[in-house]
């Protein structure tokens, strides 16, 4: 299906609606660039929802150890994992029906990336969501 115009931008227009982001990866070290990501997002209106299994709690929020634990409506899943993670990961979203993907920067799995949007799920990949936020939604 074309896209309305060749002014669309798909990446806009989701971050424009999304609310609710899982950040699967997030790390507690703010060193680590899952944590400053994260919380650039969270200062710019966003809700992270942390998915590690290693700790209870990030950025003010519960975490999860699984997005299969996560109880609510998750807009976008932000993936912060090495390529063998995630797939795994893409078919829990896959099993949420999630709207959206988003791999950062490096985070390349071409298989996982098509098997969800054979879901109709929006994949972004190899890309860092602070970045393309910034350049956007001034």
């Amino acid at each position: 299906m074309p896209l309305p115009s060749s002014e669309s931008d798909p990446i806009a227009e989701l971050l424009k609606r999304s609310k609710t982001i899982a950040v699967v990866g997030l790390s507690r070290d703010p060193m680590r660039a899952s944590h400053g990501v994260s919380a650039y997002m969270q200062a710019h209106g966003y809700r992270i929802i942390p998915v590690n299994p290693q700790f209870e709690e990030c950025l003010g929020e519960k975490a999860y150890a699984s997005l299969l634990d996560v109880p609510e409506k998750i807009d976008i899943v932000n993936i912060f994992r090495r390529p063998q993670f995630v797939e795994e990961v893409v078919d829990q979203a896959i099993q949420l029906k999630v709207p959206a993907i988003w791999m950062q920067e490096d985070v390349i799995h071409e298989r996982a990336a098509e098997k969800a949007r054979q879901s109709g799920i929006f994949v972004v990949m190899d890309r860092c969501i602070l970045k393309d936020h910034r350049a956007r939604m001034r």
